[in-house]
């Protein structure tokens, strides 16, 4: 990956984060979301978006298809916020190693806590 699609990816990384926090009303994104990361393509007229839900599984599968519904919206809001020529346009993934990370956290401190009781 070049400098500049980095850079790029990072920008619109930040800015997806902020149009979130602010401009997103929808009651399909109730749980914690976070932007994991932006794969840009080469050309840098697309982009997959890497997103974590802390939500049960029902509602992040909800709340990937209402991200994906809102690509268009995404991409108009990206528009006056970023210096492109054109702004690539988003395709939203769940990223699950969040998720991964607390539940194997949850057994290392259930397994510490178990060898502790023993002793």
């Amino acid at each position: 990956m070049s400098r500049r699609t980095e850079r790029v990816a990072q920008l619109l990384r930040e800015e997806l984060g902020q149009i979130l926090l602010h401009e997103v009303s929808d009651p399909r994104l109730g749980g914690l979301i976070s932007i994991i990361q932006v794969d840009l393509s080469p050309d840098l007229l697309s982009a997959k978006v890497s997103v974590s839900v802390m939500a049960p599984p029902p509602e992040q599968t909800d709340a990937i298809r209402a991200l994906n519904a809102a690509a268009a919206f995404f991409h108009r809001s990206l528009k006056p916020r970023l210096d492109l020529r054109r702004v690539p346009f988003l395709t939203f993934h769940l990223d699950s190693s969040i998720a991964e990370g607390a539940e194997m956290l949850a057994h290392i401190d259930e397994a510490i806590h178990q060898d502790s009781a023993r002793s």
